[in-house]
Formats: structure tokens, C-alpha cells, sequence
């Protein structure tokens, strides 16, 4: 028996050997997940000796509830009892160095797998737990919104997370408004106006990914706060700085801003709504997209042609009119930050994330305004415990003595892999196919909504040319002297002519082109043009005052003995624009009204017929009237067909917005719709260049597109699951 006994101690010894050197592997301080794998490990070592060696005696339970061996022998020969053999000083976790024990290569490697596979077991069985708890949660947290009702706290939350979607609104539309006017401000080229176009979607499309993630790990509401205030911040910026670089900088970090409003909002929200709310309220929720559109379009109509608001310090400052309506469009944000701060976080985040109090307290603070609004402020919440999830222990303390900057670089690493491991969780088998699907569904709605919606106003402004150009004068071979021009001159076109001794006083030129001309002893005075150039002239003895023809107007021009005084530098508004831009906010203003009627019945409905027949049924009837298209030779049918799609496609994304909150669980909610939603984002980009390159061209190509996309993505939508009736994951 002596020599049995001497067998286990070794045993044991060995086995808390392993488990010592397993904490020490684990870094500087391990935490609480590598000391329950490593006493796990000692205690399955233990309990496979025991079932070994049965005819040993066993352990015995003293009165006190400590535990001690019947054998005489309990001490070994050095005076340690088996409750501390293989613990002594060396037991202490020193900070900053690895201390293995030197073994062979054979043993090392069988304690490695060892180790690893033990590893492997416990996070299966955490994360076994973790789910467990999320469904429990889930289960509970649906029979708590039930008691807290819908009421006063849902709706003030409503008009808060309203104003944030307004601001994404905002934003899609503000480049597209000042584009014709920033474009001469900044005499923009061509490929630069097509980057000023896009890079709104570019930000948007970083900002959706990058938010998306961050607010599953630091909160929905401080996420969104961030978020909206560096959109605030640069969209402010935007409105001032002067050259094109840096406007085209501020717009972007300003889009990526504003991109994490769209999967933070509609996630937030939905943690704070009942199974029978959901689908209803959520798509009442996208009304304020719609309002954002409409806002920015009344802005534009009543801001940006006055021109007699703008002022300038000397020829390096000039603030016009459009800038104000760049300052304007950031109020919703502004607004909104304002009346965030009054909402608290969202109580299912901080339940998935262990802090029963917090959540608690939320709870308790819905279910009391909606109690008092209701006239029933007697009634107790009676709820007192609620499910949280276990976490998944965090093996990273940098203790005091670390420098605040290793401690802020060690955070944000740990963070940036905490994002991205969530990341990758949605292409885990479990949520792949559904991934896959969702991926292909968004991206087909996006590139034939955005492709089509910024086709439209290019093919009425390319019909508006087409009817303009054709009332073109042309005179060829004239000569004109001695003559005074002091009146308006537009829309002609003078080739080969000769103009001697004449004067242009206080007029404007538009669309003006002088082509092959020559100018001699000529006089120009207070001349401010808009589309106008003069294209190999020859300019003599000719005197330029106070006028903006310069050099980006005279384009491969000779100037001999010819004069500049107080000239006009810089690219000027635009006059002759005044008319197309009201058209141009007028129909962006019809096309988001339009959308109201589908989003009172894609509201009505959502939770009726549900979101799979609502997302299919309106790609389908959005996909015939693509079709109608073609039959769109005037700018009435063109703003009608323009009004009819809008109104039909908007079902559809409703129904796709609540889909994604309800297929992905509260851990992965916000990330998994800000991965979709900058998908959404790129496929916008790609439609908006695609179909730009086919204006004035062909109809039918674009067409197709959008149909084909469309059907595409009504068939798959039906092969996604059917989210209605269930409990939020």
C-alpha cells in the first residue's frame, strides 16, 4: 500500500506540474479562463488515478467540510500533506517572463496537445453555455417587453433615432445638390466631379463596416454618438475650407460618419420593441429617410440659387450660397447628438454582455414612463432577476505598471481583434448560407435602386441639353465693328467670325462659344459669363476689365498685345443654371414624397403578410415597372416613372431592413448589418458608374441591368427564412 500511495503522490505532483506551467504559458497575469483549465486539468488527472487505483483509500469529509484521507500515511516523508503536495514558493506567477519546466522533447509535445486539447474543451463548453444563455435571454427578454408595453419611452426613442436616419438621408443627397454649383466654385474636371459624386458612398461604405462592429463590442448609443459627431464635425468643415482636396477629405470622413447611422438605428431600436411592434414600427422607422430626402431638397430649392447670399474676402475667401446649404444639412446630426444624450444604451446590450444591473435599470425605466404615460403609475415592475450571458474571460491585464500608451495600444488591439473574430463569426456555418443570401439580395437591390435613382435626374438634365441645344444660334463668317454689346448674349455659337473696335459692357454671356474668331482692338468691361469659351481666337490690342474671362475660358487662344485689369480669377457660379436646378430639386423632392405612400403600406402590412412576401412581391413589381422606362421620352414621363419606382421599391427595403435585424442575434446584429450595409454601398457605386456611362447613349442597357438585378434578387429573397412571429435572437 505504501508503495501505491507513493505512485499517486507522484501522480498528483506531476499532474499540478502540468497545470502550474499551463498558467504560466498563459502570459504575464492570467486570468480566471486559464486557472479554470488549468484545475480542471488537475482535477481530471486526480480522478483518472482514482479510478485506477481502486483499492486505495479514498478521500473522507471531516466535520468542517475539508477533506482528508483515511490512510496513516497522508504526509509524504518531507512533511507536505496531499492538499499542498506540488504547491510551494515557486507557486507565485512572476510578471513579464516565461519560467517553463525543462522537460524532453517527447513530454513537452504530449503536454502541449495536452494542453491545447483541454483548451478546446472548455470553449466548447463556454460557448455551449453562451448559447444556452443567449436562447434563455431571448426567451425572457420577449416576456419583459411584454410587461414594459409600447408607449412614451418608444416613441421619444422613435423621433431620436428618426433624426439619425434623417441625417443619413441628408447625406446621400447633399453632393448631388451642390455639385453643379462646387463644380465651377472649384473648377472641377470631369473625373474630379466624378469622385466628388462617389465619395459619399465610399465613406459611407468604411463607416457602415467600421461602426457596425464597434457597437456590438462598446454599445449602440455610444457607437452612434461617435458616429454622428464626426459626421457633425466634418460636414461643418466641409462647408468652409476652399480647395478641392480638402473638401473632397471633409465629405469623406464625413460619409464615414454618417455610415454607421442605418445598422446601429434600426439594431437599437429593435431591442427596445415586442414581437407584435417589430415589423410595423421598425418600417415606420424608415420614414425618416424619406424626410431626410425632402429636407434636403426644400434646403436646396430655397438656399442655393440665391446668390446674394454669398460674400468673399478678396479672391483667396468666397463663401457662396451653396455652402450655407452644406452648413444647413448638418443640423439633423447636430439634433440628433443633442437628443441621444437623453436615451440611455440599449438594456440587451448590456444583458450579452453581463451587467444584469444596468440592464435592469433600463428596463425598469421603460416599463415605468410607459406605466405613467398610461395612467397606471401604481403598478410595480415585477420583474427582479434577468438571464445574462456568461462572457468569454479576457487573458489581457496589463497592470499598473504599464505606460498609459502601451495600456491604450494594448485596448485597441484587443478591440480591433475582438471586432474582427465577430467578424468572421457570420460566415460560421451556423450563419453562412444565411450570409451568402442576404449578401446577394442587398447588393442586387442597391445597384438597381442607387444606379437607376442617380439615372433618372442625368437623363432629364441630358434631355433638358438635348431641347436647349436644339434652339442654338450659329453665325459663321460675320464680321461685326464699331458696335456696342451691352445686353445679354445666350445659347449662340459664332465660328470663323471677325470683330473689330467693338465693346462688351456690363453683360452676360451664356453658353456662349466663339470658335476660330478674332478679336481686334476690342473691349471688354463687367463681364461675368457661365458656359462660355472661345476656342482658337486670336485676341489683338484687346482690353479685359473687371471680367472673369480668363485663362480656363480662352482655351488654346492667341493674346497679342491684349490686357488684363482687375480680373476675375477663380471659376464663378453658373447663371444660366438657375431653371434646371429648380427642376432638378423639384424632382428629388417629388421622387422622395413618392416614397410615403409604399412606406404606410409596407408598414401596415410588415407584420401581416410578412418579410419575405413583402421583400419579393416589391422587387417583382418594381422590376415591371423598370420595363416602363423605355417608354420615357419627355421630362414629365421621365419624373413620373421617376415617382412610380420610388414609391414601389421602398416596400422592399423596409421589409430587407427589419429581415437583417431579426436573422443575425444581438451579439452580431450591428456587425452583420454593417458588413451588409457597406456591400450595400459598393454595389451603389458600382450602378452609379454604370449606368452614368450609358447616359445619352441607350436606354436599354440600363434597363436591363435594373431588371435583371431586381428579379435576381426577388428569387432569392424567397429562399431566405421567414423572421415573423419569432423572438428576437
Amino acid at each position: 500500500m505504501e508503495e501505491g500511495y507513493r505512485d499517486r503522490t507522484a501522480f498528483i505532483k506531476g499532474a499540478k506540474d502540468i497545470a502550474k506551467e499551463v498558467k504560466r504559458q498563459a502570459g504575464k497575469k492570467v486570468g480566471r479562463g486559464a486557472d479554470k483549465m488549468s484545475d480542471e486539468y488537475t482535477k481530471r488527472s486526480y480522478a483518472r488515478f482514482e479510478e485506477e487505483d481502486d483499492d486505495e483509500d479514498y478521500p473522507v469529509q471531516a466535520q468542517d467540510g475539508t477533506y482528508y484521507r483515511s490512510n496513516s500515511r497522508a504526509n509524504d516523508e518531507e512533511g507536505h500533506s496531499d492538499s499542498t503536495e506540488g504547491h510551494d514558493e515557486d507557486d507565485e506567477i512572476y510578471e513579464g517572463e516565461y519560467q517553463g519546466i525543462p522537460r524532453g522533447e517527447t513530454a513537452a509535445k504530449s503536454d502541449a496537445e495536452a494542453q491545447a486539447a483541454g483548451q478546446f474543451r472548455d470553449l466548447a463548453q463556454l460557448e455551449a453555455e453562451r448559447r444556452k444563455d443567449q436562447e434563455e435571454l431571448a426567451q425572457q427578454y420577449e416576456t419583459i417587453l411584454q410587461e414594459c408595453g409600447h408607449g412614451r419611452f418608444q416613441w421619444s426613442l422613435y423621433f431620436v433615432l428618426g433624426l439619425a436616419l434623417m441625417a443619413d438621408g441628408v447625406e446621400i443627397f447633399v453632393v448631388g445638390f451642390v455639385l453643379p454649383s462646387a463644380e465651377r466654385d472649384m473648377c472641377l474636371s470631369e473625373p474630379n466631379k466624378g469622385m466628388l459624386g462617389l465619395i459619399v458612398y465610399l465613406g459611407m461604405m468604411v463607416g457602415a463596416f467600421v461602426w457596425g462592429g464597434l457597437a456590438d463590442r462598446i454599445g449602440r448609443r455610444q457607437t452612434l454618438l461617435i458616429s454622428l459627431s464626426i459626421n457633425s464635425v466634418f460636414a461643418f468643415f466641409s462647408s468652409f475650407v476652399q480647395g478641392y482636396s480638402s473638401f473632397l477629405f471633409c465629405r469623406l470622413l464625413s460619409g464615414v460618419g454618417i455610415g454607421g447611422s442605418i445598422p446601429i438605428v434600426f439594431s437599437y431600436y429593435s431591442e427596445f420593441l415586442a414581437q407584435e411592434k417589430r415589423g410595423e414600427h421598425l418600417s415606420w422607422l424608415c420614414m425618416f429617410w424619406m424626410f431626410g430626402g425632402i429636407y434636403a431638397a426644400a434646403m436646396a430649392w430655397a438656399i442655393i440659387p440665391h446668390y446674394g447670399w454669398s460674400f468673399q474676402m478678396g479672391s483667396a475667401y468666397q463663401f457662396h450660397s451653396w455652402r450655407v446649404f452644406v452648413l444647413v444639412c448638418a443640423f439633423p446630426a447636430v439634433a440628433a447628438i443633442a437628443a441621444l444624450n437623453t436615451m440611455p444604451e440599449s438594456p440587451r446590450f448590456y444583458l450579452e454582455n453581463g451587467k444584469h444591473d444596468e440592464g435592469w435599470m433600463i428596463l425598469k425605466q421603460v416599463h415605468d414612463t410607459n406605466m405613467r404615460a398610461k395612467g397606471y403609475p401604481e403598478r410595480v415592475f415585477s420583474v427582479t432577476t434577468i438571464k445574462t450571458v456568461k462572457q468569454m474571460d479576457e487573458l489581457v491585464d496589463m497592470g499598473d505598471s504599464a505606460a498609459w500608451h502601451q495600456k491604450w495600444r494594448m485596448k485597441l488591439s484587443n478591440l480591433f481583434h475582438q471586432v474582427w473574430s465577430n467578424f468572421l463569426t457570420i460566415f460560421n456555418p451556423e450563419f453562412r448560407r444565411t450570409t451568402y443570401m442576404m449578401m446577394a439580395v442587398w447588393f442586387s437591390m442597391s445597384f438597381s435602386y442607387y444606379g437607376l435613382t442617380v439615372w433618372f435626374p442625368d437623363m432629364i438634365k441630358y434631355l433638358q441639353k438635348e431641347e436647349y441645344a436644339a434652339r442654338t444660334k450659329v453665325f459663321i463668317k460675320e464680321k461685326v465693328e464699331h458696335v456696342t454689346f451691352n445686353f445679354t448674349l445666350e445659347n449662340q455659337v459664332h465660328r470663323n467670325g471677325e470683330f473689330f473696335n467693338n465693346k462688351f459692357l456690363n453683360l452676360k454671356m451664356k453658353s456662349m462659344v466663339f470658335e476660330d474668331s478674332m478679336f481686334e482692338e476690342c473691349y471688354f468691361e463687367d463681364i461675368t459669363s457661365s458656359n462660355t469659351f472661345f476656342r482658337n481666337c486670336t485676341f489683338i490690342s484687346t482690353l479685359f476689365y473687371n471680367t472673369d474671362l480668363f485663362k480656363f475660358r480662352l482655351v488654346n487662344s492667341k493674346l497679342i498685345n491684349s490686357t488684363f485689369l482687375h480680373n476675375k480669377e477663380g471659376c464663378l457660379l453658373d447663371f444660366s443654371d438657375d431653371n434646371n436646378a429648380y427642376m432638378i430639386y423639384f424632382v428629388s423632392f417629388l421622387g422622395t414624397l413618392a416614397v410615403l405612400p409604399g412606406n404606410i403600406v409596407s408598414a401596415l402590412l410588415m407584420d401581416k403578410i410578412g418579410r419575405l412576401r413583402m421583400l419579393a412581391g416589391s422587387s417583382v413589381i418594381s422590376c415591371v415597372s423598370c420595363f416602363f422606362l423605355s417608354f420615357g421620352n419627355s421630362e414629365s414621363a421621365m419624373i413620373a416613372l421617376l415617382c412610380l419606382f420610388g414609391g414601389i421599391s421602398i416596400a422592399s427595403w423596409n421589409a430587407l431592413d427589419v429581415l437583417t435585424v431579426e436573422l443575425y442575434p444581438s451579439d452580431k446584429r450591428c456587425t452583420a448589418f454593417g458588413f451588409l450595409n457597406a456591400l450595400c454601398k459598393l454595389a451603389a457605386v458600382l450602378g452609379i458608374s454604370i449606368f452614368q456611362s450609358f447616359v445619352g447613349i441607350t436606354k436599354a442597357v440600363p434597363i436591363l441591368f435594373a431588371s435583371g438585378a431586381l428579379a435576381a434578387g426577388s428569387f432569392l429573397a424567397l429562399k431566405l427564412p421567414e423572421t415573423r412571429g419569432m423572438v428576437l435572437q
